[in-house]
C-alpha cells in the first residue's frame, strides 16, 4: 500500500495520489494504451498539431488525445502554442474506439500543480525515484562494461578511440542522421578520421575489414543481404511486425514532440510512417510534400491505427520516380469516376444533369484518393444543412477507407455552415486564410472546396476568384439557375441549364443523388433527405421514396423543423455529430422534440409580426409589409426569412400578392409570381438613385440599402415589385 504524495494517508493499490488529491497533481504518462489513462487526471502532453475543431495533444509516442475547441476559455486562433510545445489538459475520458477526450487546463506550469508522478501503465511513482533507478541501471552499465574491457585488454571505446559506432553500415548510419540518407560511407564518414590520403595506411585489424566487409554488403545489396520487396499498403493489416518496403507519394509531414510523421500515399491507400532522430527533430528534412520515396520499415500498431516505423528513406528521382507517379495517376483514374449515375427516384431532372453530377462526383473521390481536405459550404438552411450532410454521409466512409488514422475523418472532410447563401469575401478569406495555415505549418494540400447551394451567382464572384488565385479547385452545386459568370470561376458546375429540367429541383434532392454517385454504399441513407429538403409542395416521387423507407410526411416534417432550428443556432458551426443523429441516426425522440420547440418559437412570431402587418395595394397588387426591426426578434429564432417565407405562405390569399419585410438597410420580398430579384433592385435603384439598392443575396430575395433612405427605398421597391406582375 502507497502513501499519497500530498496529505500522506494510505493509497489502495501501490498509488501515490489519494482520490481527493486526484487532481492537484500532474502526471507524466509512460503507458503504452489510452485505455491505461485515468478520467479527471491532468497530464503533461506535447502539441502534435492544430485542425479546425481543435488542437491534438501527444500524451506518450502513440498516444495522443483531442482538446476540443469548445474546451477551451479562448478561441482556439488566439492560442500561442506551436507543434512541440509542452503543454498541461485534463483527461475528460477514453471512447470504446480509444480516443481520447481532453479538458483545457487554467494551469500551465509544474509549479502551479502541488506535485508531480510518472504512470507507468498502471503503476505511480514520483519521478525522483524514476531519475534513481535510471542512474543505478547507468552504473550497473558501466560496470559491465569496464568487466569487459578488462578482459578485452582494450578501453570501452575501442582500441582507436574512434568506437564501435564506426563500423555500422552506411543504413544504419541514415537511421541515426537521416540526412545522409542514400551516401556511401566516404561521403558520410568526416575526413578527419581518414587523415590525409597519401600518408595514412590502410586498416588491416579485423574490425576494420569486418566493418568494412559489412558496408560493402549493405551498399551492393548483395545476395546475401536481399532488400524487402515492395508491399501495397492495402495488405499493412496482415503484416504487422513485419519489415516492408513502401513506395509512394508524401501527402502530408507532421512534426510531434516525438517523431516526424509522415503519411504516404500508393495507388492503393495512405498509411503514416514515423521517423525518429531525437524529440521534437524534424528527420529527413529535406523530404516534402509531393515527393515520391521509397521507405523501409517495419508495420507496427498504434492506438488501434496502422504505423510503419521508418528504418531507412530515399528520395526517389528520374525513371523510378516516373514509374510511381504513373501507378499513382492511373489507379486514381481508374477509381475516382463513379461507373454511372442512378437518380433517386429516378428524378429525370437530375438525371438531366448526370454529367455534371458524375464530375462533381469525381472531384471529391479524386479529393479524398489523393489526399486533400474537402471543405463543403453550404447555407445554414434546412435545405443546406440536407445537401452538405448528404456530401458528408458519402464521402467519410472513403476517408475512412482510404486512411489508416481513425481520426482522418477529422482531418480530411469539413462542412462549414454559411449563414447567407452567397460566399462573399468574408468567407472566402476565413477560408483562405485556414487553408494557408494548414499548408503552411502541417505541409497539408490545399483543399477543394464544394459549395452546394451558394457559389452560382454573381454576389459570389469576389469570393471564388480569390480561391482562384491559388488555384484551388472549387465544384459548384445549385437547384437555381446559375449565372453565367460562375462558368468561367469554376472548375466544375451543376445547375438546371437546361429547359427540361422541371422548377421544382432543391438543392438537397440534387446533393442526395450527387451523394449516391460519390459513393453508392450509403445510398439507402439518403432516400429520405430529398422530402426533408422541400419546405412545402414535396415532390411526389421523393414523398413516395421517403415513404417506403418509413419516412411518413409527419416524420419527414419533423426532420425538416429539427434541422431548420439547429441550422439556426450556432450557424457556422457544422455540428456534425447533431445533425447525424437527427437525419441518420434518430430513433425519432431527438427529432420531435427540436421539432416542438421550433413550432413553437414560430408560432410565437408569426402571431407578433401578423398583428403588426401593414396592407396596402399598388396597380393591383395586394402588399403586405412588415417592418422587421419593429416587430420580429431580429436575434432569436426564427431568422427572418425563413419567418417571412411562412408569413407569405399564410397571407397570400390570392395572386397578385407580395410580401415585404424591411428592415433598417435591408429588406427581403417574397411574390406569388416568377420575381426577378435583381430586376427589382435595379428598378428600384432608377426610383430612389441616392439610395445606393443593390443585390444581397439572389436565392433568399435579400435587397441592401442606405438606412438613411429607408421611406424612399420602401415606396420604390413596392412600385418595382407591382411592375412585375
Amino acid at each position: 500500500m502507497g502513501s499519497c504524495i500530498i496529505c500522506g494517508t494510505d493509497v489502495d493499490g501501490g498509488g501515490r495520489i489519494c482520490r481527493p488529491h486526484q487532481e492537484d497533481v500532474v502526471f507524466d504518462f509512460r503507458g503504452d494504451s489510452p485505455d491505461q489513462l485515468v478520467a479527471n487526471r491532468f497530464y503533461r502532453g506535447v502539441v502534435d498539431g492544430y485542425a479546425e475543431f481543435g488542437v491534438f495533444i501527444d500524451l506518450a509516442p502513440g498516444i495522443t488525445g483531442l482538446l476540443h475547441r469548445s474546451e477551451l476559455d479562448r478561441r482556439l486562433d488566439s492560442l500561442d502554442w506551436e507543434p512541440g510545445d509542452d503543454v498541461f489538459v485534463q483527461v475528460k475520458g477514453v471512447r470504446d474506439n480509444g480516443n481520447i477526450d481532453l479538458a483545457w487546463s487554467i494551469r500551465q506550469a509544474d509549479r502551479e500543480f502541488r506535485g508531480a508522478l510518472v504512470q507507468e501503465a498502471e503503476t505511480e511513482h514520483l519521478p525522483e525515484s524514476e531519475a534513481d533507478d535510471d542512474t543505478d541501471e547507468e552504473d550497473a552499465s558501466a560496470e559491465s562494461a569496464g568487466a569487459d574491457d578488462d578482459a578485452d585488454g582494450t578501453d570501452a571505446d575501442g582500441a582507436d578511440g574512434t568506437g564501435a559506432d564506426d563500423t555500422e553500415s552506411p543504413e544504419r548510419e541514415s537511421t541515426a542522421d537521416p540526412s545522409h540518407r542514400g551516401k556511401s560511407a566516404e561521403e558520410t564518414a568526416d575526413p578527419a578520421d581518414h587523415g590525409d590520403a597519401d600518408t595514412t595506411e590502410p586498416a588491416t585489424d579485423d574490425a576494420s575489414v569486418d566493418g568494412a566487409a559489412e558496408a560493402d554488403s549493405v551498399d551492393t545489396d548483395s545476395a546475401d543481404d536481399e532488400p524487402p520487396e515492395r508491399v501495397p499498403i492495402e495488405t499493412l493489416e496482415a503484416a504487422v511486425g513485419n519489415a516492408v518496403r513502401l513506395e509512394g507519394e508524401v501527402v502530408s509531414v507532421r512534426q510531434t514532440g516525438g517523431p516526424t510523421v509522415f503519411e504516404l500515399r500508393d495507388e492503393t491507400g495512405v498509411v503514416d510512417a514515423a521517423a525518429f532522430v531525437e524529440p521534437g527533430v524534424r528527420a529527413y528534412p529535406d523530404v516534402e510534400v509531393g515527393d515520391t520515396i521509397r521507405l523501409d520499415g517495419e508495420v507496427e500498431r498504434r492506438r488501434g491505427d496502422i504505423q510503419v516505423e521508418t528504418e531507412a528513406l530515399v528520395i526517389l528521382e528520374g525513371d523510378e520516380a516516373e514509374g510511381v507517379r504513373r501507378r499513382l495517376a492511373e489507379a486514381l483514374t481508374a477509381e475516382a469516376r463513379p461507373e454511372g449515375l442512378q437518380p433517386l427516384a429516378g428524378d429525370e431532372a437530375v438525371a438531366e444533369l448526370g454529367e455534371g453530377l458524375l464530375d462533381a462526383a469525381e472531384a471529391i473521390r479524386r479529393a479524398v484518393l489523393e489526399s486533400r481536405p474537402v471543405v463543403v459550404r453550404h447555407p445554414a438552411t434546412a435545405d443546406g444543412y440536407v445537401a452538405g450532410a448528404a456530401i458528408e454521409r458519402a464521402t467519410l466512409p472513403l476517408i475512412r477507407e482510404e486512411h489508416a488514422k481513425s481520426d482522418a475523418e477529422y482531418h480530411y472532410f469539413t462542412r462549414r455552415p454559411l449563414e447567407d447563401p452567397v460566399y462573399g469575401m468574408n468567407d472566402a478569406t476565413n477560408d483562405a486564410t485556414r487553408m494557408l495555415q494548414d499548408r503552411d505549418r502541417h505541409d497539408e494540400k490545399l483543399p477543394l472546396f464544394v459549395l452546394v447551394g451558394t457559389g452560382s451567382t454573381v454576389e459570389s464572384a469576389d469570393g471564388l476568384e480569390l480561391l482562384s488565385v491559388y488555384g484551388v479547385d472549387a465544384v459548384v452545386i445549385d437547384a437555381a439557375v446559375a449565372d453565367p459568370e460562375t462558368r468561367e470561376t469554376v472548375d466544375t458546375l451543376v445547375s438546371p441549364e437546361l429547359a427540361a429540367v422541371d422548377a421544382d429541383l432543391s438543392t438537397g434532392a440534387l446533393a442526395a443523388s450527387l451523394a449516391s454517385a460519390v459513393n453508392d454504399e450509403v445510398r439507402a441513407d439518403l432516400v429520405h433527405l430529398p422530402a426533408v429538403s422541400y419546405w412545402s409542395d414535396t415532390p411526389e416521387r421523393y414523398a413516395e421514396l421517403a415513404h417506403n423507407a418509413g419516412y411518413d410526411l409527419e416524420r419527414v416534417a419533423e426532420l425538416r423543423e429539427a434541422i431548420a432550428l439547429e441550422a439556426y443556432y450556432q450557424s457556422y458551426q457544422d455540428k456534425r455529430e447533431l445533425i447525424t443523429d437527427l437525419l441518420f441516426e434518430d430513433g425519432g425522440d431527438l427529432a420531435a422534440h427540436v421539432s416542438e420547440q421550433f413550432r413553437e418559437k414560430l408560432e410565437t412570431e408569426i402571431e407578433t409580426a401578423s398583428a403588426n402587418v401593414v396592407t396596402e395595394a399598388v396597380d393591383g397588387v395586394e402588399f403586405a409589409l412588415l417592418d422587421t426591426d419593429g416587430y420580429t426578434h431580429r436575434f432569436d429564432f426564427p431568422p427572418t426569412p425563413l419567418l417571412l417565407d411562412d408569413l407569405h405562405r399564410r397571407h397570400a390569399n390570392g395572386d397578385p400578392f407580395a410580401t415585404v419585410g424591411i428592415g433598417t438597410d435591408e429588406l427581403y420580398v417574397r411574390a406569388t409570381t416568377d420575381l426577378s430579384v435583381r430586376d427589382v433592385a435595379d428598378r428600384a435603384a432608377e426610383i430612389a438613385p441616392a439610395a445606393d439598392i443593390s443585390t444581397a443575396g439572389l436565392r433568399e430575395g435579400k435587397i441592401e440599402f442606405l438606412s438613411g433612405e429607408r421611406d424612399a427605398v420602401e415606396d420604390a421597391v413596392v412600385a418595382a415589385v407591382a411592375e412585375q406582375f
